[in-house]
C-alpha cells in the first residue's frame, strides 16, 4: 500500500474521537466547543512579504477528542485550479484549570511550523497569544462570534512605529447540512 492509499474503512485512532465535552468541564470547554462542526472559509486574506495581499477560500472542521477534554480542528485551503481541499494544519486545544486558560498547539507540516499558544476570552473575543519565529508577540483572534459565523485574524506586534499589524484575516461561516 502506498503512503497515499487508505484502507477501505474510515481511518480513526482508538480513543481520539469523542461524542461531546467532558460534563465536569462543559462550561469552560464551551469557549472553543462552540466551534465544533464544519465551516467554510468564505473570505481569506493573507499579507505577503512584499506587502501585497493574496485571497482564497477554505474549510475548517472541529471535533471533540480525548474523552471530551479537548477539541481538534483541521484548517484547509481550496486549490482554485482543481477545487481540491489542501490541509494546511491542525490545532489541539484543551482547557487548563491551573492557569484558567486554554493551551493550544498549532501544527502545520506544509508551513513547517509548530506553535504553542495560551488562549483566553478577552471581552467578546478569544485571544490566543504566542511568539512567532522572529520573537514577535503574536495574537490569533476570534471575534464577531455568532452561532453561524466568526472572524479570525492574526496580528503581530512589530517594532515601533508599526505596533500591531494584521497579517491574515478570515471570514468563516458554519456549513449548512
Amino acid at each position: 500500500m502506498s503512503r497515499r492509499e487508505s484502507p477501505s474503512a474510515p481511518w480513526q485512532i482508538e480513543g481520539l474521537a469523542s461524542n461531546g465535552p467532558d460534563p465536569e468541564l462543559a462550561d469552560k470547554l464551551s469557549l472553543f466547543g462552540q466551534f465544533v462542526g464544519d465551516w467554510d472559509i468564505v473570505e481569506w486574506r493573507n499579507q505577503q512579504d512584499d506587502g501585497s495581499w493574496t485571497t482564497g477560500r477554505g474549510t475548517l472542521h472541529w471535533r471533540w477528542i480525548l474523552d471530551g477534554r479537548a477539541v481538534q480542528d483541521v484548517w484547509a485551503t481550496i486549490d482554485e485550479k482543481t477545487g481540491r481541499s489542501v490541509p494546511l494544519g491542525t490545532t489541539i486545544r484543551f482547557y487548563d484549570p491551573k492557569i484558567d486558560a486554554w493551551q493550544s498547539v498549532w501544527i502545520s507540516p506544509v508551513n513547517r511550523v509548530a506553535r504553542v499558544f495560551q488562549a483566553r476570552q478577552v471581552g467578546d473575543e478569544i485571544v490566543l497569544e504566542a511568539r512567532n519565529a522572529r520573537g514577535n508577540l503574536l495574537h490569533w483572534i476570534f471575534s464577531e462570534i455568532t452561532h453561524d459565523a466568526f472572524r479570525w485574524r492574526e496580528e503581530v506586534l512589530r517594532t515601533p512605529p508599526d505596533g500591531w499589524v494584521m497579517d491574515e484575516e478570515m471570514r468563516i461561516r458554519r456549513r449548512v447540512t
